[in-house]
Parts: C-alpha cells; sequence; structure tokens
C-alpha cells in the first residue's frame, strides 16, 4: 500500500481540494493480489487503490474520464515504429 500510495503521489494522481456544497464525494477502495511466479511461488502482493465508479452519475459527479494505461507491447512497437521512420521523439 506504502508503494501504491508513494506511486500516486509521484504521478501526481490528485489534489487535496475543498468539498464543493451538494456534491457527492467519490469513495475509493483497495484491491490486494497475490503474483505467483511460474513455478507456483509466490512472487509480490500487490495492492492497488481504485475508485468506485459506479457511485458516480454523470454530468452531476464528473462531467468526462481519463484513465491513462499504457502497456509495454504498445511502447515497445510505438519505438520500434519511431526507429524504423526516423519519427523524432519528444
Amino acid at each position: 500500500m506504502k508503494e501504491e500510495m508513494s506511486a500516486l503521489e509521484k504521478n501526481k494522481a490528485w489534489e487535496i481540494v475543498e468539498r464543493p456544497k451538494g456534491k457527492n464525494i467519490g469513495d475509493c477502495k483497495w484491491i490486494f493480489t497475490l503474483k505467483y511466479k511460474v513455478d507456483g511461488s509466490l512472487e509480490v502482493y500487490k495492492a492497488r487503490l481504485v475508485a468506485k465508479g459506479y457511485t458516480q452519475t454523470y454530468g452531476v459527479d464528473y462531467q468526462e474520464t481519463f484513465a491513462l494505461v499504457a502497456k509495454m507491447n504498445n511502447v515497445r512497437i510505438l519505438l520500434s515504429l519511431a526507429a524504423h521512420y526516423n519519427w523524432q521523439l519528444l
């Protein structure tokens, strides 16, 4: 949990603000999972903080949603295309 909270703070995933009057507060919960090695032994304990989005109403609690997810395979493909076509990476 400490690693997850540190990552969220480092990436500035949120900022603390005053609660607007008449607005609901979005809740969250911790999801705990175990990751195993190929041989079946325990590799790592994982903890993720996720929003309970199902408690929100579009237009009331939020206007739009953005969740950036980058899979390593997609990053590798993009980098290989950039190298092949001599694209400039900014």
